[in-house]
């Protein structure tokens, strides 16, 4: 039986917690060889390395070396990088993740090949076009030939878009299984008494949405909430690159900074980051990941946005959509155990690597 050559495309550091449980659900596999592609879209080694040491992923088969840009150059540039890869080694399938641009991009590239696209988080919605990323989740949809849905939601959606149901397999959420695979880490890790954190109450906050932190006045308003917040528990602030940037560009990072009850760090790695989250009052984010995992372990979740592409957070969770505005309120509400408790969603068991592993071979009939 030859073995099957499977891509494993990612680009940001969501992406790694979801391509890691897949490739190690693989590597476990005769029948093919997992090879991860690194476009290189986190080009930070807090951002990037740091997740491939902790997930125990090998170095990357091919690394892209993309980098920052617009939203064109960073597609163009990674078609132009990966089709190239792909002219020279050939791969039996691509697995893209998420909703990024390198997801939208290396799909483009495998669908123009003829090579099976295989979409890992596929049906999300938002409903907002004004979104990057909904574009991105549009575009990859509508062109990979298998689906991997995180809910029953994902389901209804591209079915209402007139994907054939044989294309789409609900697998559950498999940020989980790394959280699963890292959870003894996790518990072990001494990022509180690091931070002085101690007992007490803490928001842990994470924000780097450009509708959040590109405007002046929006960052401005949302730097004094958390600073009002700080006056009821202590805030605990991860600041993402583009955010730390825009703080200093708006004279903003020197009151954040100063703060009494604002703890102002670098990116996180993963392990560092989830035991922050695992044991904090409340968590403030505008990420997607953050909105599932908090839904996972029953942790209160304001997210700072419009709309989630992630609704069953919202409607089976502990997710609630909120300003600025309803911020402090809301966060009195988690000091005081007010916050609805929620559920976990199907399948977000920490087993879905296995499903899609089976989902692949199934699919790509090998020998």
């Amino acid at each position: 039986m030859s073995q099957k050559i499977v891509h494993l495309i990612a680009a940001a550091r969501p992406n790694f917690m979801k391509v890691a449980p897949l490739y190690h659900a693989l590597s476990g596999e005769a029948w093919c060889s997992a090879r991860v592609v690194h476009t290189g879209q986190h080009y930070d080694a807090n951002m990037s390395d740091a997740f491939f040491r902790d997930l125990a992923l090998p170095e990357p088969a091919y690394h892209l070396e993309i980098g920052s840009g617009s939203h064109a150059e960073q597609t163009g540039r990674t078609m132009i990088a990966y089709e190239a890869v792909c002219q020279d080694h050939r791969p039996d399938a691509i697995v893209v993740v998420g909703d990024v641009n390198a997801t939208a991009a290396c799909a483009m590239v495998g669908a123009k090949l003829w090579i099976p696209v295989v979409h890992l988080e596929a049906g999300l919605r938002s409903r907002d076009r004004r979104m990057p990323e909904e574009i991105n989740r549009l575009v990859t949809d509508a062109i990979a030939d298998l689906l991997w849905t995180p809910s029953r939601d994902g389901d209804a959606n591209l079915l209402a878009e007139g994907v054939p149901a044989e294309r789409i397999e609900c697998i559950g959420n498999i940020m989980l299984d790394s959280f699963e695979m890292l959870r003894g880490r996790i518990e072990a890790t001494d990022t509180r008494q690091r931070l002085g954190l101690g007992s007490a109450p803490y928001a842990m906050v994470t924000l780097h949405r450009p509708s959040n932190v590109d405007d002046r006045e929006t960052l401005t308003t949302l730097v004094r909430a958390l600073l009002d917040l700080s006056h009821e528990m202590t805030v605990v602030f991860a600041v993402h690159p583009r955010t730390r940037k825009r703080l200093g560009d708006f004279g903003l990072l020197n009151a954040i900074s100063t703060a009494a009850a604002v703890r102002v760090t670098e990116p996180l790695s993963y392990i560092e980051f989830m035991s922050l989250i695992m044991h904090c009052t409340l968590a403030i984010t505008d990420s997607g990941g953050v909105q599932e995992e908090t839904t996972y372990l029953g942790i209160p979740c304001a997210t700072l946005r419009e709309n989630t592409e992630r609704p069953i957070t919202v409607t089976e969770g502990t997710n609630r959509l909120l300003t600025a505005a309803t911020l402090l309120p809301a966060a009195r509400e988690a000091l005081a155990g007010k916050w609805p408790r929620g559920q976990r969603p199907e399948l977000w068991d920490g087993k879905a690597a296995g499903r899609a592993a089976h989902s692949l071979r199934r699919r790509l009939k090998p020998g």
